[in-house]
């Protein structure tokens, strides 16, 4: 295994920095505070609004229907694929009505069944 040490590790997450911002960036302090530019974020976050012609992820998940599980827990991976999924959530459907995963926003309810 290749190891790098931290001059090498500070040009790389330089030129990182570079691709993602088009700034060049001094890694000589120890702050990293270039690294997330919210001007990345802003830009990236008004491109997406300003199609107003695609529906927002938010907008496609609560399309879905909430998903009728027997049994009092729901187990969610938020995929079938867990390369596309996110940690398991176990959510608890004990209330009336539909519960939420933290980390896709799927819902679920319990199906009784009489």
């Amino acid at each position: 295994m290749a190891s790098f040490g931290r001059k090498q590790g500070m040009v790389m997450a330089s030129n990182l920095l570079k691709t993602l911002t088009g700034k060049s960036s001094n890694f000589g302090s120890r702050s990293l505070s270039g690294v997330g530019s919210s001007e990345v974020v802003t830009s990236h976050t008004d491109k997406w609004m300003q199609d107003t012609s695609k529906k927002s992820p938010m907008e496609l998940i609560n399309e879905v229907p909430p998903i009728k599980v027997e049994g009092r827990i729901a187990a969610c991976e938020g995929d079938t694929n867990p390369a596309l999924g996110h940690p398991i959530e176990y959510i608890c459907l004990d209330l009336p009505e539909p519960a939420v995963c933290k980390y896709c926003g799927l819902r679920f309810v319990q199906d009784h069944h009489h």
